[in-house]
């Protein structure tokens, strides 16, 4: 799992100024060294008022419930009201379900695409408040702050659905905030085909990364908001039949 770049992302004038919050790619390969270990560090932070889900394991998930020749989908950074339909309608063409890794304040303004996200059957993800990449290296207090607050969101967006999964942005995971979102349900979710796709390479050259890597790995990362997503449209919409030519099966991450 490659680093994504792009420092505290492209969402940090807006939630800056809405929240008062301050806020290289260099390959595919699975990526864990950064997390550490999980029982390093426990989370302290006061917990939400409302009861959290059953724990899960807080090892970064990349593994696919379907097996060996299951293949995940996972989107990132919306939902957005232009792209993030072009993107279910798209995954219910070729009946494929996939896990949307949110942003807290994109699910608060959007709470219909939640919705419907969550009524196509496929899975909630929690990716922070404010996309801040660098949030590893901020305190465990503004790390839970983050964390918890785009759950609630996330939460209350889908009408009671809660996030299954926790993917730092850019991959800024720490033991701390692997402890917490595990303790609250949410397993840890890593990557293993970063399709580069939020850089807008070009079409041929998403569809070409994920054709060249998907033997590191079942997890594939697409992007459904920060800018123009023409490129990640037109790439899923030749790569899920592909996949599916090739015999791969679609689910869900491990929890």
């Amino acid at each position: 799992m490659a680093r994504h770049s792009g420092g505290r992302g492209w969402y940090g004038k807006v939630v800056g100024a809405a929240l008062g919050v301050m806020l290289l790619a260099t390959g595919a390969s699975v990526w864990t060294a950064q997390a550490g270990d999980a029982d390093d560090a426990a989370p302290n932070a006061t917990a939400p008022a409302e009861p959290a889900a059953k724990p899960v394991s807080a090892d970064i998930a990349h593994a696919s419930e379907k097996g060996k020749r299951g293949v995940n989908i996972t989107i990132d950074d919306g939902p957005d009201p232009k792209w993030t339909p072009q993107t279910l309608d798209l995954l219910r063409q070729y009946d494929v379900k996939a896990t949307f890794c949110m942003v807290g304040t994109q699910a608060q303004a959007h709470p219909d695409l939640v919705k419907k996200v969550v009524a196509d059957g496929h899975r909630l993800c929690d990716h922070s408040v404010s996309h801040n990449t660098a949030m590893d290296k901020d305190t465990q207090a503004y790390q839970s702050k983050q964390i918890l607050d785009a759950e609630r969101m996330i939460t209350k967006a889908s009408g009671g659905v809660r996030p299954m999964y926790y993917r730092a942005p850019g991959g800024a995971f720490t033991p701390y905030s692997r402890k917490l979102a595990a303790s609250r349900g949410m397993r840890p979710l890593g990557w293993n085909v970063d399709t580069k796709d939020f850089e807008r390479p070009g079409t041929d050259a998403i569809v070409a990364t994920v054709q060249r890597e998907l033997p590191n790995g079942p997890t594939l990362l697409f992007h459904d908001a920060g800018g123009d997503r023409t490129q990640t449209v037109e790439a899923l919409r030749r790569l899920l039949p592909w996949l599916k030519g090739q015999g791969y099966t679609f689910g869900f991450p491990v929890r």
